[in-house]
């Protein structure tokens, strides 16, 4: 095998995609969030199943606003929250930032999603509102035993869906399978509007207040009869109406421009899902004495294949020298983050603790062949130690 260059993500955006977006901006059509984000919002809950989904600037905006949104509409009976030790930092960090009391979770050994022994050990110690999950590296967590554990302790749960989308858990996709689920179309990850994301949710009360928290706190874009309501209980008049702010709320709205290519990319998902899904099992096939998640009653969208290994250091400097980009899986164990340690102290936990020492994942993405799988096992097999 000659060198090749093989990416660890790669841009979804082709080049037709450009140039119908370049018609269209000819077109002289409004760039603002207006109705093509009203158009992309119907069609991606329509995908996911949900009753409602919300198009913001990014999946680390969704983050924020779902766990903003909660809080200001009342949803929480405490400020205590479970985030996965394996996650993204802007999972946890509104949370640190609006001071909640956050408890990390340590990872399944198999599907690297929470563990359900020490799920439920927090949630009897602790007794926390709200617990957000990771889908890591588009694995669906054990959704079954995980609501029956939260349902016994009042604890309500969302999901980060971020690196899952087209993921399914016993046929019902990613962002349906709580009270609500955050997803990111930046670059690399399974679709790109440049940069965007969502929010999916199927609660009507929810929905307004995040639609109204997302541009400002006003109610714009909330449905009449919550506008109508809000007005009759401030005593808004029409002209007032304009400039009031039910909430304090931020700017996270994302464009028309993003929403146009965010549908044309929707309606290759599918598509892009299953080449995702193939390029994970034929990974798993060429390494079978290294780790793979195991998600058992799922369909896996791969964000990356996901593995370990004793000499990671070395390896990835092997593999780059041969054209292939790695990268730590995910953000090893946030419990030994700079961020989490200058705060409060390292936790040490497990299996967060083998992800943050040995972790790493490997190219997947939409334009990677079975020869580039190949291409990346053989060198991977040359050199990596497995544990």
């Amino acid at each position: 095998m000659t060198k090749r260059s093989i990416k660890l993500a790669d841009n979804t955006i082709s080049e037709e995609e450009i140039r119908s977006l370049a018609a269209w901006l000819q077109e002289g059509k409004q760039l603002t969030k207006g109705p093509l984000t009203r158009e992309f919002e119907a069609e991606f809950a329509a995908y996911t199943g949900t009753k409602y989904s919300i198009m913001v600037n990014s999946g680390s905006s969704a983050n924020l606003l779902m766990a903003y949104s909660l809080l200001e509409a009342g949803y929480l009976r405490n400020k205590k929250v479970i985030v996965p030790a394996v996650s993204w930092i802007t999972t946890l960090s509104p949370f640190v930032q609006m001071d909640f009391e956050c408890f990390l979770c340590d990872s399944d050994a198999n599907d690297l999603g929470v563990d359900l022994n020490h799920l439920e050990a927090l949630l009897k110690k602790e007794r926390p509102a709200l617990l957000i999950l990771v889908h890591i590296l588009g694995h669906p967590n054990q959704m079954d035993a995980i609501h029956r554990l939260c349902d016994q302790y009042g604890c309500l749960v969302i999901e980060d869906a971020c690196e899952a989308l087209g993921s399914e858990y016993k046929g019902k996709k990613t962002g349906a399978l709580s009270l609500a689920g955050s997803f990111s179309f930046y670059y690399g990850h399974h679709i790109s509007s440049i940069e965007g994301g969502a929010i999916t949710l199927s609660d009507d009360k929810l929905y307004s207040v995040m639609l109204s928290i997302r541009s400002h706190g006003w109610s714009r874009d909330v449905p009449e009869a919550d506008r109508q309501a809000w007005k009759r209980e401030y005593q808004i008049d029409d002209f007032r109406e304009f400039y009031s702010f039910y909430y304090a709320g931020y700017n996270l709205r994302s464009t028309d421009l993003n929403a146009y290519l965010g549908r044309l990319q929707l309606k290759r998902l599918p598509e892009i899902a299953k080449v995702r899904a193939r390029n994970f099992e034929l990974y798993r096939q060429a390494l079978p004495e290294f780790f793979a998640q195991h998600s058992p009653d799922s369909f896996v969208s791969s964000f990356s294949f996901g593995t370990f290994a004793a000499n990671r250091l070395e390896l990835s400097k092997h593999l780059l020298a041969r054209g292939i980009e790695c990268r730590p899986l995910v953000c090893g164990s946030m419990g030994r983050q700079p961020f989490w340690i200058k705060k409060f102290g390292v936790t040490h936990l497990p299996v967060a603790d083998k992800v943050h020492d040995y972790g790493l994942y490997l190219p997947n993405h939409a334009n990677i062949t079975p020869d580039d799988v190949a291409y990346v096992a053989k060198h991977f097999r040359e050199v990596a130690k497995p544990i």
